[in-house]
């Protein structure tokens, strides 16, 4: 009888040690850069996931955290609420959610459930609200912890780089269209992220888009135009047609005047930005038949589901740009100065 020959089988190789720590952007002082920093990593409460990020866009909103221009905020804070990413631990209490499961994390970041505004279905107004890379540290990092409420599932989407800028983008565009109107002529002021975004959605409804953008930026008017619009122009521009409605996402005071000039009787121009320039005077006679002024404040829970339902019904594509998480500093000074079309990425 024959014995088989030993074979030298190599050992499996042990199973790497969980992460114990995380990385991340951190905001100390407005008017300062992000400093990378690693910490702990975090534990979910009661009510609360820790997800890995995947990728979180950078949004103007971001800026206007870096320069002070929003009330309240809390230093030192991680930003960034454009967050997509895979759940990777569970709070006592959750439902609803899966290890390994992707979700999507916005602006609003928690409720209170109990104020006058939340009991009548204005979550977005809230007494006392939370947002993400604001008040609670967000997504410029390689984990973040979430309210599990706020967070949104993303099965059907299967590339988180292109989801990412619909988590506040999107959904603030989607926000400010309803409350636009039914109208056929849309104006978008400002043609970044939002606007982009919402381009598509107006034309796969059978809309009319007209871009304007700051003078001289051909490059913006080219990707509308490419994007379907039927006219791109700067923003001090006439368009062709009244309007029947314009959404303002550039945060500039003098375009809401300016809107009001391009809008119909009966028009109405809905201010898409949490923070703008002031609002120069201008004379009654631009605002007298009955056009409007409204402003967007955040998103409800609502919101997000109408439109990441939609979206990929509409075949809605991001154009992005890439960074490594450790350039955030980068990105957000390339999006300061509007080096590029569409939106920006960081990826840890």
């Amino acid at each position: 009888m024959t014995t088989a020959p030993q074979q030298n089988i190599p050992a499996a190789a042990p199973a790497p040690a969980p992460a114990t720590s995380m990385v991340a952007m951190v905001l100390h002082r407005i008017h300062t850069p992000l400093v990378q920093e690693e910490r702990p990593l975090p534990t979910p409460g009661p009510g609360e996931i820790r997800v890995r990020v995947e990728a979180c866009a950078v949004c103007r909103t971001d800026l206007h955290v870096v320069d002070g221009e929003l009330p309240d905020g809390t230093y030192p804070i991680v930003p960034g609420h454009e967050i997509v990413g895979r759940i990777e631990a569970i709070g006592p209490g959750v439902t609803g959610h899966t290890i390994g499961a992707r979700v999507g994390i916005p602006w609003l970041g928690h409720t209170c459930g109990h104020c006058p505004y939340c009991e009548a279905g204005h979550e977005n107004l809230c007494d006392h609200p939370e947002f993400t890379g604001f008040t609670r540290d967000g997504g410029f990092a390689t984990h973040v912890v979430a309210d599990a409420s706020y967070a949104f599932p993303l099965d059907g989407f299967d590339d988180p780089i292109e989801a990412a800028p619909l988590m506040c983008a999107g959904l603030i565009g989607w926000r400010s269209l309803k409350m636009a109107g039914d109208g056929k002529r849309i104006g978008l002021y400002g043609f970044g992220a939002a606007a982009h975004l919402l381009a598509q959605l107006l034309r796969w409804q059978g809309r009319e888009v007209y871009a304007f953008t700051r003078a001289g930026d051909t490059a913006a008017q080219d990707h509308a135009r490419h994007l379907g619009a039927v006219w791109a122009g700067a923003s001090e521009d006439a368009p062709p047609e009244l309007l029947d409605a314009a959404i303002i996402f550039a945060p500039v005071g003098p375009l809401v005047p300016l809107a009001l000039k391009a809008v119909h009787k009966g028009g109405r121009v809905v201010c898409g930005g949490i923070h703008m320039s002031d609002i120069p005077a201008f004379p009654y006679s631009i605002l007298w038949e009955e056009r409007q002024i409204v402003s967007v404040a955040n998103l409800t829970r609502a919101d997000a589901v109408e439109f990441l339902t939609l979206a990929p019904k509409a075949g809605i594509r991001a154009d992005t740009i890439t960074y490594p998480l450790a350039r955030a500093n980068e990105a957000l000074d390339d999006l300061r100065h509007g080096r590029f079309q569409g939106a920006a990425v960081l990826i840890p």
